[in-house]
């Protein structure tokens, strides 16, 4: 699990949330014995904030941009409300056959809608009017997909965007994700069409809501 809170916090903090159903489990010790980079799988704590937040604002449309095997996605579906539905974009078809096999064995699976190929180009077909749309994808394009987001929220829509502290590299990046968080954190923050708080939950989250 990547995160930047110390383990025995992180894990105390884990043991005093809500229980979790058995489904959640099973995906993450398939991810950790089958995907590469199984670290990219959000913990059981931003899964349970996504699925909080979701059914907080009574969501019942949601868009994701990073499939993965679908922790995240489960978790944002499981808090849609009746006859909710969350769009998940993804370009790689083995992740997403994980994610799948396991948005099965629970009923709110039924809620998720799979859609390979680039996130850019299904995002471009997406009407307006979205509840909650997060962001967890290829760094570099956070922007791109920011900018194609943003004008489809409602009032009062919700984005999450994983990973803005970069494991603290933030600070001092380096490499050209970083560098690509350190300029998406700036656009975001600049951007006058919402209003945002960055959160320090796991890898950070960056969280706004659209004026």
């Amino acid at each position: 699990m990547l995160t930047l809170v110390d383990r025995a916090i992180e894990q105390y903090a884990v043991e005093h949330s809500a229980d979790l159903d058995p489904v959640y489990e099973r995906l993450r010790e398939v991810t950790w014995s089958s995907a590469e980079c199984p670290q990219m799988q959000v913990g059981p704590l931003e899964g349970r904030l996504l699925c909080l937040l979701a059914r907080m604002i009574g969501a019942k449309r949601a868009v994701e941009v990073g499939t993965f095997t679908g922790y995240s996605s489960l978790s944002i579906a499981e808090g849609l409300a009746d006859g909710g539905t969350l769009v998940t974009c993804d370009i790689d078809p083995v992740t997403t056959q994980i994610a799948k096999e396991h948005w099965g064995q629970v009923p709110w699976g039924e809620k998720i809608e799979s859609r390979l190929g680039p996130a850019a180009e299904t995002l471009e077909d997406i009407e307006p009017g979205l509840d909650l749309a997060f962001i967890d994808a290829d760094k570099v394009n956070y922007i791109a997909y920011w900018e194609l987001l943003v004008p489809r929220m409602r009032s009062g829509g919700v984005l999450l965007v994983d990973n803005v502290l970069w494991s603290g590299t933030v600070l001092d990046p380096q490499e050209e994700s970083a560098h690509a968080i350190v300029a998406f954190n700036k656009h975001a923050r600049s951007d006058e069409r919402v209003e945002a708080v960055m959160l320090t939950v796991r890898d950070g989250i960056l969280m706004a809501v659209k004026r």
